[in-house]
């Protein structure tokens, strides 16, 4: 059986500690234009995925609270890198979240750039 894309990123959320985000488990901090970062969250009502594009360190927590609450919201993606995004996430945004269809956002600029962010939660 082939394992997709989506099951490997599940089955690694799974082996990281919870509360953690997926970056602690290792990911790929180069600033090359090209890779990718993955961060999540297992608290505040279960968890979303994201995938965070030329990340360098970069992490945001979006749970299924968040997407079931339907109001817009705005997310610092700091995390280990040094200098902060904002995430802002609407509430149109967060009803698609909610039934399930990823949506992909574009940071704020800062540091002369801005990340595309794919957050998704799974029914």
């Amino acid at each position: 059986m082939k394992t997709t894309r989506i099951q490997f990123v599940q089955g690694t959320f799974g082996v990281c500690a919870s509360g953690l985000l997926l970056a602690a488990c290792g990911g790929d901090d180069d600033d090359d234009g090209g890779s990718e970062g993955t961060a999540g969250s297992s608290s505040g009502g279960g968890a979303c995925g994201s995938t965070i594009a030329t990340n360098h360190g970069h992490s945001v927590t979006v749970t299924k609270a968040d997407a079931s609450a339907g109001a817009a919201k705005s997310y610092d993606i700091q995390g280990g890198a040094d200098h902060s995004h904002t995430l802002s996430i609407s509430a149109a945004e967060f009803a698609m979240l909610a039934a399930g269809d990823p949506v992909t956002i574009t940071s704020s600029t800062d540091a002369g750039h801005a990340h595309a962010v794919t957050v998704s939660c799974p029914p």
